[in-house]
């Protein structure tokens, strides 16, 4: 454990490595003698694709580029970097990219320093054993876990908390490249290792995550965070934003179904009671948040399985007469490809047919509330996923996309052709589909066991 000090300073340099922030943001940060740099990996919110693909959301060669920048900060400086999440979606091919990333600009650049990589990929016959136990449980209105859905599983993770990032850097580890994490634990493990409350020190971690998000005007970019005792300072490094008591205000409500209650691995942050003052006119003091520990430890789990293969086509209208009788042309598309897509031996019950139409209701669906209204031209993206293969899923899109082009309608004018597609070919095969099929809890004695942790000397 580090030696107790009276406040810390923390630096994150963006909202997700590979989001990007300028290199005179990082500067100014760094000559404000930060404690630690860092950055938040990942994130959940696009989607199960990249946890079951093994591959990143952001471009390998934008994640290259931040990780240099930091490394070669924190090498200059002396102090560490922390990185939660990496990859993206935290399994072990992500941290592994990452971790070679690390490897190959240590060479390049002729740095040197000890890496701690923690594993949250999570071994499939530990999860069972777990359930076995009763010490899983289902979040979100989730089914109770079962042996053959963790088997189906393409990739499971768990969302680690603080105490394997404390454990790496308390293990001399200067650069720690974590799997999936819980996204202000490896803030909120700086902040405690120096023995400060779990309360800042988990507000922090709030703030941090997201880089200079939330000051104004928004953006991705660095941020510059001191932790004390009873308080929290925020501010962005670049002169053109700022922090306000507002715009903390306002960040400190997002993603969460509480917007004061914030459950985290080990305890609950609430902000109930927090209140926001103007320390300049860039950066806020934020106190009166409180953490109450758990009576029992637990960290999320994340798994996705296959659900099939998907092709997706697309394509626009502006014909008026089609537009105005738009659900009937539909439902007559539909049914033509159930017709012909039987007669080449696609079973019905295995692919899915999904017509989206933007300008109309392409976004919000059956909650948009103005959906009536009559566009003068839509576009449209014609998806089919199959469970049989990917060639059926194109065979089938191919039907939907051929009707959609050609099926006749009252009144219609238009002789050659209904659509209008912007690419030749018109269809493309995206490849697997994954669903989330795990969204547990599971119960731990002790927060580090199941993300062990390796070490090299670069």
């Amino acid at each position: 454990m580090a030696t107790p000090q009276k406040e810390i300073r923390l630096l994150s340099t963006s909202a997700i490595l590979g989001y990007g922030f300028p290199e005179a943001s990082l500067n100014a940060g760094m000559h404000r003698q930060p404690h630690v740099i860092g950055v938040d990996g990942g994130s959940v919110d696009p989607g199960p694709h990249y946890l079951g693909s093994g591959k990143p959301f952001c471009s390998p060669i934008a994640i290259r580029r931040d990780l240099r920048l930091m490394l070669n900060a924190a090498i200059r400086a002396g102090v560490p970097v922390v990185i939660g999440t990496s990859g993206g979606a935290g399994g072990a091919p992500h941290l592994a990219m990452v971790a070679d990333m690390a490897r190959q600009i240590a060479r390049e650049d002729g740095l040197h320093f000890k890496m701690a990589l923690i594993q949250a990929e999570q071994d499939k016959s530990s999860v069972k054993r777990r359930i076995a136990a009763g010490r899983v449980s289902p979040l979100a209105h989730q089914p109770v876990l079962t042996d053959a859905t963790v088997d189906r599983a393409e990739r499971i993770v768990g969302m680690m908390g603080p105490e394997p990032f404390i454990a790496a850097l308390d293990n001399g580890a200067q650069i720690v490249l974590a799997g999936r994490a819980s996204d202000p634990a490896s803030w909120a493990a700086a902040a405690t290792r120096a023995q400060l409350p779990p309360a800042p020190a988990w507000y922090a971690g709030k703030m941090l995550e997201c880089g200079a998000t939330p000051s104004i005007p928004k953006g991705h970019d660095c941020l510059f965070v001191t932790v004390r005792e009873d308080h929290v300072e925020c501010e962005p490094l670049n002169p053109a934003r700022r922090c306000t008591p507002l715009s903390i205000a306002n960040h400190s409500l997002h993603e969460n179904s509480s917007p004061i209650h914030h459950i985290e691995p080990g305890g609950m942050l609430d902000t109930s009671d927090c209140r926001f003052e103007a320390v300049t006119d860039r950066a806020v003091r934020i106190s009166g948040m409180r953490w109450t520990a758990a009576d029992r430890y637990t960290v999320k789990l994340e798994g996705v399985e296959m659900a099939g293969y998907r092709s997706i086509c697309l394509c626009g209208t502006r014909d008026p007469l089609l537009i105005a009788r738009l659900d009937d042309f539909l439902e007559t598309v539909r049914t033509e490809v159930a017709i012909k897509a039987a007669a080449f031996g696609a079973d019905p019950e295995s692919y899915r047919v999904g017509l989206r139409v933007y300008g109309r209701d392409g976004v919000m669906a059956e909650r948009e509330p103005l959906r009536a209204a009559l566009p003068h031209e839509l576009g449209f993206v014609l998806e089919v996923v199959s469970r049989q293969s990917q060639e059926m899923a194109s065979a089938v899109l191919a039907m939907v996309r051929t009707n959609m082009l050609h099926t006749d309608f009252p009144g219609r004018l238009c002789r050659e052709g209904n659509m209008a597609f912007p690419f030749s070919p018109s269809d493309i095969e995206v490849g697997p589909v994954y669903r989330f099929s795990i969204y547990h809890v599971a119960e731990l004695d002790d927060p580090c066991e199941p993300f062990p942790i390796q070490y090299e000397i670069l």
